[in-house]
């Protein structure tokens, strides 16, 4: 793996609830590959944060080199698709290192990714699958990849003008509404929760807070 690019607000509903305009191009920021971990992995709670925040959202893993990609043909150039947890500091990403958002979102552990890799063949339809995360067995997101503001054909095409996408580089496609930050009042992780992060077709991970 080079690489874990990712999409912020990249669901209708998940601007709809910030009450933010829906973004008019793809927002990028990325993770470090080091903050990959399994699908059952525990997370470790950093001690410099005291807004861990969880967002359930759809991975792409590419399977081929590709430079300037076509929409028409951006699909050839995935290998399937699995399940991203990006796990958020908030309290790094929106209130300090000056607004930027690499610290809060690539802590060690902040990229669970499994159960496996579904090939594109094996999902009908990859903008209609529903996704949805639970906390100790509560659900706190529940929306369907219909809602994504730019598919994932959209994602590949206008990320590959700038970078050259690699085998086995992952993009993490956006989270829907519910999570902890925007909630009234806001909630947070603590240690001991079970954060279950599940999508269609495609299957379930289930990381603990230690």
């Amino acid at each position: 793996m080079d690489k874990v690019v990712c999409v912020g607000m990249n669901y209708i509903d998940h601007c709809e609830e910030q009450n933010v305009p829906v973004p008019k191009e793809p927002i990028f920021f990325s993770k470090f590959s080091s903050s990959v971990v399994g699908p059952n992995d525990p997370i470790q709670y950093p001690d410099m944060t005291e807004e861990l925040d969880y967002e359930v959202e759809l991975a792409v893993v590419i399977g081929a080199t590709g430079k300037n990609i076509p929409r028409e043909k951006a699909l050839d150039y995935v290998l399937g698709y699995t399940v991203a947890h990006d796990v958020s500091a908030r309290d790094w990403q929106l209130k300090r290192n000056g607004g930027q958002w690499l610290i809060g979102k690539t802590m060690d552990g902040f990229c669970p990714i499994g159960p496996w890799i579904v090939t594109k063949s094996d999902i009908a339809d990859v903008h209609n699958l529903g996704i949805r995360c639970r906390v100790n067995g509560v659900t706190k997101q529940d929306s369907n990849t219909n809602q994504l503001v730019h598919r994932v054909e959209n994602v590949i095409e206008l990320l590959s003008k700038f970078v050259t996408l690699l085998p086995g580089d992952i993009i993490l496609t956006g989270t829907p509404p519910g999570v902890g930050v925007f909630a009234k009042p806001p909630f947070f992780l603590k240690r001991g929760d079970k954060v279950e992060c599940e999508i269609d077709e495609i299957g379930t991970i289930e990381n603990l807070i230690i």
